[in-house]
């Protein structure tokens, strides 16, 4: 597998992307790059990846032999880090890593080439520190947390992980036809009169859908990676490796024709519903026709940030999951309760009591 680091071109230390000045810094001698700069050095970074793709083949060949033998789940894929040679384990979706020896951050760019090269990416723009204060903010009013739970070994865990979206685009054409009816009541003397007025309602129109997303990995907690959103799109960015260096990134495992049913249907029923809306004033509708087509679809690859931190609880070996947008800051997650601090709190208030009640007995 095609392992990147990429080096600053004036001391040679591993270079990160900085979400808080958007731009890429390296570790050692603080040189920054922007942008523009990088995608200079992209050209020298596809002639490094011309020279591995003949090894990525060969093994990408042994290991789909072995497919028969081995499940995609089960599977994991070894590689060599550029920097020190350490072999490194991961397992099939993780697209960037860090070498647990040197600790540099690794870019697995095969893993992002051809049908899985991403569209684009929304780049981190918020560093650690800041997810950290996010995280202490949101549980700041909660009580009986474990300390284990906020505990800084357990803090150091939070990690800056770029998640596999699909997004979906499309326009709708609907239509509708039907029959509205109004009814007026009134009395004259002995005599109860109704009048209904019937009217023809007609209602056509074309909608466009963007950017309707979609998760993309089947492994792991779903509800943490869909918490999260809503992104802000317009951030998007055309998709580099150099965005992913020093963050974790995960490939999708679900392809877009899992979602197209569902979409659909998803699609269909909005535009139904938005025409529908336009009709008021009648005290009863009748339909009769109700249309809608989906036409020029299009799916988007994308990847987006998260940070992210989970907590085993040692009694139940349940996971407790935190996820902080790495771009809005929304908040989502599920909280430990610490069992001894509410014993804790159910006996401050039941001891006073049960005193109270056993003096009131005395007396009387």
């Amino acid at each position: 597998m095609a392992a990147m680091i990429f080096k600053c071109p004036n001391c040679g230390g591993d270079l990160r992307f900085a979400p808080e000045k958007q731009r890429f810094q390296c570790e050692y001698c603080l040189s920054e790059f922007s942008q523009e700069q990088m995608e200079q050095s992209s050209v020298q970074i596809e002639e490094m990846e011309q020279s591995i793709r003949e090894e990525d083949f060969l093994r990408e060949k042994a290991e789909e032999e072995n497919s028969d033998i081995v499940s995609k789940e089960e599977r994991s894929v070894m590689y060599s880090c550029p920097n020190c040679g350490a072999e490194i384990v991961t397992d099939e979706t993780t697209a960037a890593t860090f070498c647990y020896f040197c600790h540099n951050p690794v870019v697995l760019s095969g893993r992002m080439q051809g049908a899985y090269h991403p569209d684009g990416v929304i780049p981190f723009a918020m560093d650690r520190e800041k997810a950290r204060e996010i995280f202490e903010q949101w549980i700041a009013r909660k009580k009986y947390l474990p300390k284990a739970f906020y505990a800084p070994e357990q803090l150091e865990k939070m990690a800056g992980v770029y998640f596999p979206y699909w997004l979906y685009d499309c326009e709708v054409e609907g239509e509708l036809e039907g029959e509205g009816r109004t009814q007026k009541l009134w009395t004259e003397g002995n005599l109860q009169f109704t009048r209904t007025e019937k009217y023809d309602i007609n209602r056509k129109g074309t909608m466009e859908i963007h950017n309707l997303t979609r998760n993309a990995l089947s492994k792991g907690n779903r509800k943490l990676v869909e918490g999260v959103m809503p992104f802000d799109m317009t951030q998007m960015q055309a998709f580099q490796m150099g965005y992913l260096s020093g963050f974790l990134a995960e490939n999708r495992d679900m392809e877009k024709e899992q979602f197209a049913q569902e979409v659909g249907a998803e699609v269909s029923a909005f535009a139904e519903q938005s025409l529908k809306s336009s009709v008021s004033g009648y005290d009863s509708v009748q339909y009769r026709k109700k249309e809608t087509r989906v036409c020029e679809s299009h799916w988007r690859y994308v990847l987006m940030p998260v940070w992210t931190m989970t907590y085993k609880d040692p009694k139940t070996d349940k996971v407790y999951y935190f996820a902080c947008n790495g771009q809005t800051g929304k908040v989502c997650g599920e909280l430990p309760v610490d069992p001894g601090r509410l014993m804790g709190l159910f006996l401050s208030c039941f001891i006073p009591v049960l005193i109270v009640l056993l003096v009131i007995g005395y007396w009387i």
